[in-house]
């Protein structure tokens, strides 16, 4: 295979979504949909649902097809890591962190990266999920060469809160 070394993809692509297996359909409609506030766009028979924001065709397809009644993936093999869903602003994630304070779900960290600050929680099925925001690109922490300079810091959650203030 002759790969052309100088080539970059688009700088505007993006993802357009995520596609989860999951166990049972109703139960992540609930945590997806419920608790997170996706739309239903559409099901696809009893075994698939495609789920968004805003009322693209779908941000998050989920279906049982291969996966109805079965245990979650194990943690230490190749797969999914997180799927990561970016809020507008950092209000917005103050607002479902409230929400998931309000509903008691268990956060498996929270974390400040110098160019976001993210919630981390799992789905029922045990897939990760990071709900963050990002700071504007200008305020983004630098290494001398100019290179981003990400890190993991602990994030301070009830600073987050004041945004609700």
């Amino acid at each position: 295979m002759n790969l052309n070394p100088n080539y970059t993809i688009p700088q505007n692509t993006r993802i357009g979504h995520v596609h989860l297996k999951v166990s049972d359909l109703n139960r992540s409609l609930d945590f997806y949909c419920k608790l997170l506030g996706f739309e239903l766009i559409t099901t696809y028979g009893t075994d698939a649902a495609f789920i968004s924001a805003g009322g693209y065709h779908h941000h998050i397809g989920l279906n049982t097809w291969q996966s109805k009644n079965m245990p979650p993936a194990q943690k230490n093999t190749v797969g999914l890591f997180h799927t990561a869903i970016l809020y507008p602003t950092r209000r917005d994630l103050a607002n479902i962190f409230q929400r998931l304070l309000n509903h008691d779900y268990q956060l498996t960290g929270a974390a400040d990266h110098g160019v976001s600050e993210a919630l981390y929680l799992d789905d029922p099925d045990k897939n990760g999920v990071e709900l963050y925001w990002d700071r504007p690109k200008e305020d983004w922490p630098k290494k001398e060469d100019g290179s981003i300079d990400m890190f993991t810091k602990s994030l301070n959650l009830n600073d987050l809160l004041k945004e609700l203030e």
